[in-house]
């Protein structure tokens, strides 16, 4: 299987643990799209009622239009499960996410999460994290002071761009700032580090957050229980 098939595997599996009733959250990137289809094939054949929680409006847009009841954040009182890609999880089941730059509406909606999953491919498991740039998001306004503090910590960072040469922007208007770090040795102090930092809106470290793996791999979807050291 290709990469894609992996994920939409995954992706398939994961579906089966949302239950009637359940408000769900619902992330953003490749692998949630399969996952979202999934979902509504459940909604429309075995008419299971749910109501989504979108972490972007290009989720939110596919969700409607599936045929699948939508709410904002603000309007659910919690969030029984939010299902999401990652874009690496380590051994200790850390991961690194915001490579779709919705990384600020992801890790509100996970928060507010009674369980999160993620679903992912076996190329997204490290042993440790930081191969995958690291994405922050910042607001414009200092953002090149902030892009200063972090190179001279080190931290080789990049304004993310799009095709055209111009800077991605979050759907808050933010900028995204990606850490080419290669490794994170110490996730936990990085990320208290860098929350600290004005102008520093959110970070792509989802730490102690989540609760199972769902894993696509050549023998199979496989599911890994969140055990940390």
């Amino acid at each position: 299987m290709d990469q894609n098939e992996l994920k939409k595997t995954a992706a398939i599996k994961a579906a089966e643990f949302v239950e009637d009733g359940m408000i769900v959250g619902l992330g953003t990137g490749s692998t949630v799209t399969f996952l979202v289809e999934a979902i509504a094939k459940r909604v429309q054949e075995e008419g299971l009622h749910i109501t989504g929680v979108a972490t972007s409006k290009r989720t939110g847009k596919q969700a409607k239009s599936l045929g699948i009841p939508m709410k904002t954040i603000d309007e659910v009182p919690h969030v029984d499960l939010t299902i999401d890609g990652a874009d690496e999880v380590d051994k200790n089941f850390q991961g690194i996410k915001g490579g779709g730059a919705a990384h600020a509406f992801e890790k509100v909606v996970a928060t507010s999460s009674t369980k999160n999953i993620w679903i992912v491919d076996e190329t997204k498991l490290v042993d440790t994290l930081g191969k995958f740039p690291l994405p922050l998001e910042v607001i414009p306004y200092g953002s090149t002071k902030v892009f200063d503090r972090l190179q001279n910590e080190g931290l080789n960072p990049k304004f993310r761009l799009n095709d055209d040469g111009e800077r991605v922007k979050t759907h808050s208007d933010n900028y995204v700032i990606d850490l080419y770090m290669g490794h994170i040795d110490h996730p936990h102090l990085l990320a208290n580090w860098l929350i600290s930092q004005v102008g520093l809106l959110e970070h792509g470290l989802f730490l102690d957050i989540v609760n199972t793996v769902v894993v696509g791999t050549q023998d199979g979807p496989k599911i890994l229980e969140a055990k940390r050291a």
